[in-house]
């Protein structure tokens, strides 16, 4: 009797099991883009009627356990069109995302409250053993616009490496009344910014430079006219963020080139194959980069081939652009492995650059890395001598940044800078298509070089002034007069922004500078200057073989136009400084919020044929989420 009913319970309980697994079922899988059919990191992967679903890990990889076999997968990828897979009898399913230009995906995190209340709750219970995400009742309170400076990253990201950034405060013009910087029309901010959002995180404070995200935008500008290969233009209203105080936009739009009107291209792909470049966001990106590159040559375009690891070679001789295969098939062949002899590389590319020397072309190195540099002339200051000397010599440099967790953002901007040349961060094959091919010549051409601004205001009508962003591209104000002293480039095409927040005379901000000396002589100021002027923007440039300067000036006159008034390219600009102050948790931001920041977007996005803006107002969504 015994043995019959141990056998009842045995069957009994294979029976539930074989019950239980009908209705348990274990999927997983892999999440590509059809676009480039490189796996996606961090996209949700949602049972549909549910709040549970995983994310995909950095290989694009997923396991989730589904009820049953009449389940539907939600696969949901910011800048991806949304795509729903029944189960079935499944245990395995991959799936390839399409690229969304226009929408660019949508919000993958659920909100328990409406946006416009001033707090969120959120929770999200973790099961370890499958990593779901059940987003439920409140776990945490948190205003729309607070941060925590405390965040701790994860290790994987622990080794990047950002320059810290200062924010710019107040000046007032009676003790400073000169600001002078250097133009800068890198983006690798905006894109950095948008792989941390998508990832679930906020960027660190450093790794968000305002100018960078500005001047990722194009704006509608009027072309130069006259002898200067750009112009300029400007602006002023009100401060978003602050209605007592005005904002000046200052707006350069660089002479426009058809393609096949550009100067022949000697070019030196410079490949980091490395063991760090493994990652399927570094190296398999950064080919399918460079063919995109590839496919935009012309016949009389030449490039080289030079990669490092333990040590620097020559993979392809320079080869004409009518031979794209050839190029494609060298690019195709190169694997990771080894350590980083970044300087030998360098130098082996330069001395490639030079023996192909094009006197009348455009000679250029375009460095591919994730910037870890760990064997040779790794200090900066090796690497800024090198770098200086070849652009001294005429061969410019350009840099673009790969991967995660060990990405050296303040080294290749430096070497960007010191090489004549602009920095851009890849983390997608959309954003190697804005570089390299939209933005072709912009990014590969240069048309003026050693631009620097330098303006003055009028103590009259300023009672203090601050410069958004730029901090690491100022300069002394000495340094405007001086032609040895190197500053920014503009290539074909580019726009660069730059935005003042000043502070009229007759307003008691909180944030105007400290009272003057107390011996200073006061009714002097009571009578100085006019009332007219508000500030002169004086600009000196050399043409991109000269080494004499040429300097224009333009006088920005005390008139403002209300903030709704304003033109499209004021209130983007303004859109975007105000979420990198958001992002940087500025004392400046005031009372802003995230609703405020996607409604003055909304307003500013215009025709946005490329979708970018469209999709800066979903990272806005997205942040304001966390």
């Amino acid at each position: 009797m015994k043995k019959l009913i141990i056998l009842m319970m045995l069957f009994t309980g294979i029976f539930h099991n074989s019950q239980a697994k009908d209705f348990q079922n274990q999927v997983t899988g892999i999440v590509k883009s059809a676009d480039n059919n490189l796996p996606l990191s961090q996209v949700s992967v949602l049972i549909k009627g549910t709040s549970k679903g995983v994310s995909t890990d950095a290989n694009g990889k997923y396991s989730i356990t589904v009820p049953n076999n009449e389940t539907v997968l939600i696969f949901r990828y910011l800048g991806y069109i949304t795509q729903e897979v029944k189960v079935g009898k499944q245990s395995v399913i991959n799936v390839s995302l399409q690229v969304d230009a226009q929408e660019m995906g949508e919000i993958i995190v659920t909100a328990m409250n409406k946006r416009n209340q001033s707090q969120k709750s959120l929770a999200f219970e973790i099961v370890a053993d499958e990593q779901e995400i059940d987003i439920s009742s409140q776990m945490f309170m948190q205003p729309e616009n607070n941060f925590s400076t405390a965040y701790q990253y994860p290790q994987e990201l622990s080794q990047e490496d950002y320059a810290e950034i200062k924010e710019n405060g107040f000046n007032t013009p009676w003790k400073n009344p000169f600001s002078t910087f250097s133009i800068d029309v890198d983006a690798a901010s905006y894109s950095n910014v948008r792989r941390f959002i998508n990832s679930g995180k906020m960027p660190p404070k450093d790794a968000v430079k305002i100018e960078e995200m500005i001047n990722y935008f194009n704006y509608d500008y009027e072309g130069p006219k006259g002898k200067h290969p750009f112009a300029v233009q400007h602006e002023v209203s009100d401060a978003p963020w602050n209605t007592q105080h005005k904002l000046v936009h200052i707006g350069i739009q660089g002479e426009k080139i058809e393609v096949d009107k550009l100067p022949p291209a000697n070019l030196v792909f410079l490949v980091d194959v490395s063991g760090s470049m493994g990652a399927d966001n570094k190296l398999p990106l950064l080919k399918k980069s460079l063919k995109l590159l590839v496919n935009q040559m012309r016949d009389e375009d030449h490039v080289a081939i030079v990669v490092y690891a333990g040590a620097a070679g020559e993979v392809l001789p320079s080869t004409s652009g009518k031979e794209k295969s050839k190029i494609i098939e060298a690019l195709d062949k190169l694997n990771a492995g080894g350590s980083t002899a970044g300087g030998a590389g360098i130098e082996l590319a330069y001395k490639i650059a030079k023996q192909n020397f094009l006197k009348e072309g455009n000679n250029r190195v375009i460095l591919a890395t994730d910037g870890d540099f760990n064997v040779g002339a790794s200090s900066n200051k090796a690497m800024e001598d090198l770098i200086e000397e070849k652009r001294n010599e005429g061969v410019f440099l350009t840099v673009l940044g790969y991967g995660m967790g060990n990405y050296k953002d303040s080294k290749m901007e430096l070497l960007a800078d010191k090489g004549n040349g602009n920095h851009a961060y890849i983390d997608n094959i959309l954003e190697a298509k804005k570089v390299l091919v939209n933005e072709f010549g912009g990014t590969l051409f240069t048309i003026a070089k050693d631009v620097k601004i330098q303006v003055e205001f009028n103590p009259a009508t300023v009672q203090a002034y601050r410069l958004i962003g730029y901090e690491n591209r100022k300069l002394n104000d000495e340094d405007f007069n001086n032609d040895k002293k190197d500053a920014g480039e503009l290539g074909a095409g580019h726009t660069v922004t730059a935005l003042y927040e000043i502070i009229p005379v007759g307003v008691n901000s909180q944030f105007k500078p400290l009272d003057d000396l107390k011996y200073q002589n006061t009714e002097v100021k009571k009578t100085t200057g006019n009332t007219t002027d508000l500030m002169t923007v004086k600009l000196r440039y050399k043409k991109p073989d000269g080494d004499t300067s040429i300097l224009l000036q333009q006088v920005i006159k005390n008139e403002s136009v209300k903030l709704v008034d304003s033109s499209e390219n004021f209130r983007w600009s303004a859109t975007v400084a105000g979420f990198g102050m958001m992002l940087r948790n500025s004392e400046y931001k005031n009372n802003l919020t995230f609703n405020a920041v996607i409604e003055l977007a909304k307003g500013a996005k215009g025709l946005d044929q490329e979708g970018y803006r469209a999709e800066f107002i979903r990272l806005v969504e997205m942040a304001g989420l966390f």
